[in-house]
């Protein structure tokens, strides 16, 4: 049995497997119904020119063998009419041969003067007629009855009409004879001609329209495919980006602790290192300042006495000025009315005013607003890397740009300090404020990198999404 190559088959495509398979099925149903449908034509011509031939014959034939109703024997008279019928007339020259028929399978009467008298085995179209049937067929005169039609030809058509008794139902005698079938077949095979034209052309029409509509219907499945295959490598692209996304999430929750921990280490020791220093400094003024009250009545003047206090204004004015400084840098500024220009303006300004340096600020096609994430996410990356520009290059050419690529701001911030080799200091990896800046770009699905040369300056850069805020506050 004929199995299908798997590796051959998948190489067709459904439209070419329909075509193979559809025109397999065209010839074969051409076939089957092609010789079904010639039968049909062939045995329906035959019944219809048996029919009238029978009606025919019976016009001339039955009026002759009533006598049959009472007699199992034919007269003389009556047989000399049925022979003056067969050999004188118009009649007896559309039929090659003639037989009467009794219930016993006996031959009353028969153009052929030897069969006459004779006994046959029943047949089977011979009952069928005695049952009040009109049987006929194409024969290639091989029974023995049919010996002496075997002579003249080698195919006739058979007729076997039954012969009624009149005014009855009563079969007193069957009627077989035998017609030229030449222009009978020339007609059936015309005929089937005609029907294998008319199926085939159908089959054809409905092969080629079936076959066009696969066609098109494979070509819409391969578009869809194409269409699918192209949004699933989409949507794996999309689902690499989110697993990546949702790496850097979890990465910056994940340093999230540690990270506030570090800034309030740093927060506290600012605080000793600055305020707290100069607290004490004051407070130990003032502790001398009390104990040598009572000497400076008796032995100096009160205004030498008094020499401590403007250190200790100085030191408390120091301290005042740098836990200032330290919470402007911990809070923020109401950013929710702040425009997204505005926001890169106001921590530029501020920047400037606490230092006092210079900082270049060039921002371009950036819209009005943003989501609230991002501007703070902007105000504390700014921030912190003018920071580091201002403790590590001393201010020295600070510059912040800002500019809009299609969905996404590019933020630039640099300095002209010494700069560092990235190559051999891994420890800025570590460092709180570039870890920071590093964790807040990245929770918000963003890029973060440094680039700094020696003697060439420090560049923070920064790449982040320009979500839209009402759309964000929708959803």
């Amino acid at each position: 049995m004929f199995t299908p190559n798997a590796k051959f088959l998948p190489r067709w495509s459904i439209a070419h497997l329909f075509r193979l398979a559809g025109f397999f099925v065209m010839v074969l149903g051409t076939v089957v119904i092609g010789r079904w449908v010639g039968e049909k034509i062939k045995t329906d011509l035959i019944n219809e020119v048996a029919t009238t031939t029978a009606l025919y014959m019976d016009s001339f034939i039955d009026p002759n063998l009533q006598e049959l109703g009472h007699s199992n024997t034919l007269s003389p008279e009556y047989f000399a009419k049925l022979s003056n019928l067969i050999n004188g007339t118009d009649l007896g020259r559309q039929i090659v041969s003639i037989k009467i028929w009794n219930r016993e399978g006996q031959v009353l009467f028969s153009n052929h003067a030897s069969l006459i008298g004779r006994t046959f085995p029943s047949a089977d179209d011979l009952d069928a007629a005695w049952q009040g049937q009109v049987v006929s067929s194409i024969t290639n005169l091989q029974d023995d009855e049919n010996v002496e039609e075997r002579n003249l030809y080698s195919r006739l058509l058979e007729i076997y009409t039954p012969v009624r008794l009149n005014g009855t139902h009563q079969i007193i005698a069957v009627a077989e004879f035998y017609t030229e079938v030449e222009s009978l077949e020339a007609n059936i095979a015309a005929a089937q001609r005609q029907s294998w034209y008319v199926v085939g052309v159908v089959m054809l029409v409905i092969y080629l329209v079936l076959t066009a509509f696969v066609q098109y219907a494979a070509k819409q499945i391969g578009s869809q495919e194409a269409r699918l295959r192209n949004q699933v490598v989409q949507l794996t692209q999309l689902l690499a980006q989110n697993n990546e996304l949702d790496e850097r999430v979890r990465r910056a929750a994940a340093n999230a602790t540690a990270h506030n921990e570090s800034l309030l280490r740093r927060t506290s020791a600012e605080l000793h290192d600055g305020p707290v220093q100069e607290v004490s400094l004051a407070l130990l003024r003032l502790d001398r300042v009390n104990g040598q009250n009572e000497t400076c009545r008796v032995v100096t003047t009160e205004f030498e006495c008094n020499d401590h206090l403007p250190t200790v204004q100085t030191a408390l004015q120091i301290a005042l000025a740098e836990m200032r400084s330290i919470a402007a840098s911990i809070g923020l500024p109401p950013l929710e009315n702040l425009t997204l220009p505005e926001t890169f303006n106001r921590v530029v300004r501020a920047h400037e005013k606490r230092t006092r340096t210079k900082v270049s600020l060039n921002v371009a096609d950036l819209p009005e607003q943003t989501t609230l994430l991002n501007k703070i996410a902007v105000y504390r990356l700014i921030q912190e890397a003018l920071n580091n520009a201002y403790r590590h290059a001393n201010g020295i050419g600070q510059q912040v740009n800002v500019t809009r690529e299609l969905n996404h701001m590019h933020i630039e911030v640099s300095d002209k300090g010494p700069g560092f080799d990235l190559s051999h200091s891994p420890e800025w990896e570590n460092h709180l404020g570039l870890e920071g800046m590093r964790e807040r770009v990245e929770s918000l699905g963003g890029e973060f990198k440094i680039d700094s040369r020696l003697n060439e300056g420090t560049k923070v850069i920064a790449r982040l999404f320009l979500h839209n805020a009402e759309t964000d506050a929708d959803g």
